[in-house]
């Protein structure tokens, strides 16, 4: 069963009397729970759910993780796990005219997700994903100024580059002191 269904029941459970922030925080708690059980389609949409409500609070991750709850905000190193985990062959990308409506088992993603997937695959070497993203990215100028989320793949893709860069130069053994360079003489004018 797709997500999206699953959300939109759980939330017409919710009380209508219930604060919006309260709502959103049980909304997200229920999604988070079954991302933990290993659903990574409900990681999917708690991903989106963040960068919503980081958008929405002007960057503000403080008050996102008091919205969400303490320890539940979907960090760097979750959307890594699940930009890796998600199949290419099943994402679902429509094209201009394209009227068609996705497989039951196809990932419905915003943009700047399947940017995301795409970058993380194509790190590993996959020729299938590079080839996708160099697609996408040539898409990316048209739409960056529309659309308020695809800076969160310019992060994610900045911070995969930060995390997964080697270290310059191996550090020093202890047991060979570093060789100062010698004094050369100085020679006068003469």
């Amino acid at each position: 069963m797709r997500v999206d269904l699953l959300i939109a029941d759980w939330k017409a459970g919710l009380a209508p009397e219930v604060a919006e922030e309260e709502r959103e925080r049980q909304l997200y708690a229920q999604a988070w729970e079954a991302y933990q059980d290993g659903d990574h389609g409900f990681g999917l949409w708690c991903w989106h759910e963040c960068d919503r409500l980081t958008n929405n609070l002007e960057g503000n991750v403080r008050e996102v993780t008091r919205i969400l709850g303490a320890g539940r905000y979907l960090g760097f190193s979750h959307r890594k796990v699940l930009a890796l985990e998600v199949p290419i062959e099943r994402i679902y990308r429509p094209r201009k005219g394209d009227m068609s409506t996705p497989r039951p088992d196809a990932f419905v993603l915003p943009h700047y997700q399947v940017l995301c997937v795409y970058f993380a695959q194509a790190s590993t070497g996959d020729a299938k994903a590079k080839a996708l993203l160099e697609i996408a990215l040539g898409e990316l100028e048209d739409r960056r100024r529309a659309d308020p989320f695809l800076r969160h793949f310019e992060t994610f893709r900045d911070l995969w580059r930060r995390t997964s860069a080697s270290p310059a130069a191996p550090p020093v053994p202890a047991a060979v002191p570093p060789q100062a360079p010698r004094p050369t003489a100085r020679r006068g004018r003469g």
